[in-house]
Formats: structure tokens, C-alpha cells, sequence
């Protein structure tokens, strides 16, 4: 029965991973790319989930890791930079890395209303100095960029190839959210964990919550950051759009979509916004208000989000089967 269990448990992931591989030669180009920004942003909102759903961190700015991700990767690759496809990404994360770090000394010692109006100021500094210094940003113009191909030995990976490009996609963030994942599993996300619930507590047995808080929003900036970089390099052009307010906003809809109470929440959210958006905009310009209406329906009936109604609903078949064995 243990054996029949564990089966089961690494049937369905290991279905999405085959379904997922699959799909370059099943959807037609324009299906594949909205999975391929589905899964860029499935990054992007794992990562607020980890301080807003884990550590319970209200961040109004979590858009200005994924636009300095996005605007390094611009830089990097545009205007005739030759740096490598992994080389830009990598040095995209590690600036952001870094971002995260500074801004995070900054706001160690606020939580709560303080920590999120804070941010948000942050986040509105950033927005400026992408608007002001266009010199080096483009400002309202934004910054052009190509895909970098990438050096295998014998042959280069043509990235502007839907295909090549989704694979690499699904790699890189797949490996990222399965670590991730097992970051929620170690005992420093455990430690947050318990910070969410009583950090009070928590530092009367000696941990240094602050210390543990600047890990947490240094380790979520730099993972959005990677996916800002993966949405600059998707779309081939960067705009003000990847640094503002309205981005931040986009990831608090797809993680509560999603919910925060579970894992894989956002990442179910970031699909459902992304297919969502997309069908509602070839109806209507008013979109957003459709999506915001569904998101004040989600926060008043369904608090735990999309995730929070499949396990309702599984728990609930779960038990009628068992009633009637």
C-alpha cells in the first residue's frame, strides 16, 4: 500500500512534465507562447507568494526586481552587447540579487503597514530612475533587444525558435520552482513559516527574525528578477510597463487567483490569468475590470483561491467515497 502510494504521488507531476514537453508539437505558435508567458510568470508569482503567502510580507513592489531583472537583461542584450543567452541571465539575477539585498537592509527592522508602504515607495524610485535616466533605460521608449543564440559545441541553439526558446524556458524555471520547493521544506522555510505565526515567539527561542526576513526577500527578489529577465528576453523589448505599479499588481492577482495557501497556487493562477486575460481582451477594452470584479469575488468566497477550491472539492469527493466503502 506504502509502495501503491508513492506511485501515485509522482504519477501526476511526472504526467505535467511529459504533457509540458509535449506541447511544441501539439499547440499551434500562438497557444505555445501564452504558455511560455504563463510559465515566466509562474515564476514571478511563486516568488511573491513565498514573502506574501509564506512569510506573510505585504509587498507593494515586488515589480521593481522584476523590471531591474528586465532592464539589466536589456542592457546586456541590446544595442549591440554580445553578452551570452545564460551569461545576460545570469548576471540579471545576480543584479537584482544584489537590489534585493540593499532595499532589504533598508526595510529590516518594519513589518506590516510600514513594510508594505515602503515598497511601495521603493518601487515608485525605481519607476522614476527608469523614466529620468532614458539615457540608459530608453525611458518612454523602452529598450530593443535580441536573443542571444546559444554555443552547444557543435551546433547554436537558434533562441528566436518558439520552440528552442519554451524549452529553455521550461527547464531553467522548472528547476528553479522545484528548488523552491524545496526551500519550503528546509528549515529555513520552515523558519518563516513559523515567523508568519508568531515572530514574537520565534525570536524568544533565539532566531533572528531579521535576519531570516532579509534571506527571504533577497532570495524572492532575485527569483523575480530571473523572471523579469525571461520576460525581457520572451518579448524582445522592455518597457516601463515591467517596472511599474501594474505589474505588481498583476502578480497579487495571479497568486490570490491561485492562492497562497498552497504551492503550486500561483502557478495554477499565473495560467488561468494569463488565458483569462487573453480571452476577455479579444471581447472587450474593459478587461481589468472584469478581472478585478473576479478578484474581490475570490477575496469575499474563496479566500484560499482556485487551489483552495480543488482541495475543497477533492476532500469532499474523498469523503463521500470513503462513506460509501
Amino acid at each position: 500500500m506504502k509502495g501503491k502510494g508513492s506511485l501515485l504521488r509522482w504519477f501526476w507531476p511526472l504526467v505535467a512534465v511529459a504533457v509540458l514537453v509535449a506541447l511544441p508539437a501539439i499547440l499551434p505558435r500562438y497557444q505555445l507562447r501564452l504558455v511560455n508567458e504563463a510559465l515566466i510568470f509562474s515564476l514571478f508569482a511563486v516568488s511573491y507568494n513565498l514573502l506574501l503567502g509564506y512569510a506573510g510580507l505585504l509587498s507593494f513592489g515586488h515589480a521593481m526586481f522584476f523590471g531591474v531583472g528586465a532592464y539589466t537583461t536589456g542592457l546586456l542584450a541590446g544595442k549591440g552587447a554580445a553578452m551570452p543567452f545564460f551569461g545576460a541571465l545570469a548576471l540579471a539575477t545576480l543584479v537584482t540579487t544584489l537590489v534585493g539585498f540593499a532595499v532589504g537592509v533598508l526595510l529590516l527592522r518594519v513589518r506590516g503597514t510600514p513594510f508594505a508602504l515602503l515598497t511601495l515607495a521603493f518601487n515608485a524610485l525605481f519607476y522614476a530612475i527608469a523614466i529620468k535616466w532614458s539615457d540608459l533605460t530608453g525611458g518612454d521608449d523602452g529598450l530593443k533587444l535580441f536573443r542571444p543564440a546559444i554555443d552547444v559545441g557543435i551546433t547554436q541553439l537558434n533562441t528566436n525558435a518558439h520552440s528552442v526558446f519554451y524549452y529553455i524556458t521550461l527547464l531553467v524555471v522548472g528547476v528553479t520552482l522545484l528548488y523552491c520547493w524545496y526551500f519550503t521544506r528546509t528549515s529555513m522555510g520552515r523558519t518563516v513559516l513559523l515567523m508568519r505565526e508568531n515572530e514574537e515567539r520565534l525570536r524568544f527561542v533565539g532566531y533572528n527574525t531579521s535576519v531570516s526576513r532579509l534571506i527571504l526577500f533577497t532570495f524572492t527578489g532575485s527569483l523575480a528578477g530571473m523572471a523579469g529577465s525571461f520576460y525581457a528576453l520572451f518579448f524582445s523589448f522592455v518597457s516601463l510597463e515591467a517596472i511599474s505599479i501594474d505589474m505588481t499588481t498583476r502578480v497579487l492577482l495571479m497568486t490570490f487567483i491561485g492562492g497562497t495557501g498552497h504551492f503550486l497556487g500561483p502557478v495554477l493562477g499565473a495560467g488561468v490569468y494569463i488565458y483569462l486575460q487573453d480571452f476577455l481582451s479579444d471581447l472587450t477594452d474593459r478587461w481589468p475590470l472584469i478581472m478585478g470584479v473576479l478578484f474581490i469575488l475570490i477575496v469575499l468566497f474563496a479566500p484560499g483561491g482556485l487551489s483552495g477550491i480543488i482541495r475543497s472539492a477533492t476532500g469532499f469527493f474523498v469523503r463521500q467515497d470513503n462513506a460509501k466503502g
